[in-house]
């Protein structure tokens, strides 16, 4: 499994309902898309919040951001997969 970090925006309307049952459901739509999330932080600055999950692939963890920019009422939800400084000093990032 691979490590992505899923970086979201929350739009005027996602802010108004933050609650621990939407991020227990957010935890439940990742794991229905075969990921796990590792851990999840609010952010100040660019996004709002960052989920550090791990999916078998590429595919699955947009699919997962997609639905979660749903969910939650993001205004936008990235996906990056992790990659380590000595892999792209190696040229091994694509």
């Amino acid at each position: 499994m691979a490590t992505f970090f899923l970086f979201g925006k929350y739009s005027i309307d996602g802010i108004k309902d933050i609650k621990a049952s939407r991020t227990q459901k957010a935890s439940a739509l990742v794991e229905q898309n075969g990921g796990k999330v590792q851990a999840g932080y609010a952010l100040l600055g660019r996004y709002d919040l960052v989920l550090i999950t791990e999916f078998p692939d590429f595919k699955q963890a947009m699919k997962t951001s997609v639905e979660l920019a749903k969910l939650l009422g993001d205004t936008c939800m990235t996906c990056s997969r992790r990659l380590f400084v000595h892999q792209l000093v190696r040229g091994q990032g694509a």
